[in-house]
């Protein structure tokens, strides 16, 4: 769990390389990325047949294509009630059928699940499935904002700064003290997403190998803004 941009996909692929299916694949979806429909044939899979459009020969479902690895469900507090119910009935048997399709598949994958939405409060409202909350929430892990972690903040932002000056073949490589207090300062409410965008900007625009808050300041006046709507 934990806001938007705080790297959770990032930990889901970390999990997936520590152990042992570090050899299968790891599949990721975004729950919230796709309407309903097309969500359960990308999940499930589906046979010939099984409905208007569908390929001849039908077509592996994520579940099988994470077979022996990792299937990340992103945003999983996005998932229609249908396809949890779905979604609970291949955690507990450990199988899937294919739309279309009577005969089970046997599958054998670890589930990663991630969502900036508050579950619990879900559960409560009945928005989300009871049993599948449980299912889930075997270990949980919190993603803190950047906010609450302020000394990572210049690290991941040098990091990411370097990353992009490579990219955009310039040179700078450090942020002087008073822009880095500046960013130390900064709520962040987009997180590492925001950082990253902030970073990129400077690496394109930087003339030299370390820039200044001077040089920084007119492409950092809409933080600015939005800090002080917040305060």
């Amino acid at each position: 769990t934990g806001e938007s941009g705080t790297g959770k996909e990032l930990l889901a692929q970390g999990i997936h390389n520590g152990n042992d299916r570090a050899q299968g694949p790891f599949v990721a979806v975004n729950c919230g990325a796709l309407p309903p429909t097309l969500l359960e044939s990308e999940l499930f899979g589906y046979v010939d047949g099984a409905f208007t459009g569908a390929l001849r020969k039908g077509k592996k479902g994520l579940f099988e294509l994470a077979h022996r690895g990792t299937l990340f469900l992103d945003e999983i507090g996005e998932l229609d009630k249908l396809l949890q119910t779905r979604l609970l009935r291949v955690i507990q048997e450990r199988e899937l059928m294919r739309l279309g399709s009577e005969n089970p598949i046997p599958v054998d994958i670890r589930i990663v699940a991630a969502s900036n939405r508050n579950l619990e409060e879900m559960v409560a409202a009945g928005t989300f499935r009871e049993d599948l909350f449980y299912r889930l929430n075997v270990l949980q892990i919190e993603m803190l904002p950047l906010r609450k972690r302020r000394s990572d903040i210049i690290p991941s932002a040098l990091r990411l700064l370097r990353g992009y000056a490579q990219v955009h073949r310039n040179s700078v490589v450090d942020l002087d003290p008073q822009l880095r207090d500046f960013l130390r300062q900064y709520d962040w409410p987009g997180n590492f997403r925001q950082l990253g965008n902030i970073m990129e900007r400077l690496a394109i625009v930087a003339t030299g190998p370390v820039i200044s808050l001077d040089e920084a300041e007119p492409l950092l006046a809409d933080l600015c803004v939005r800090q002080s709507e917040r305060s």
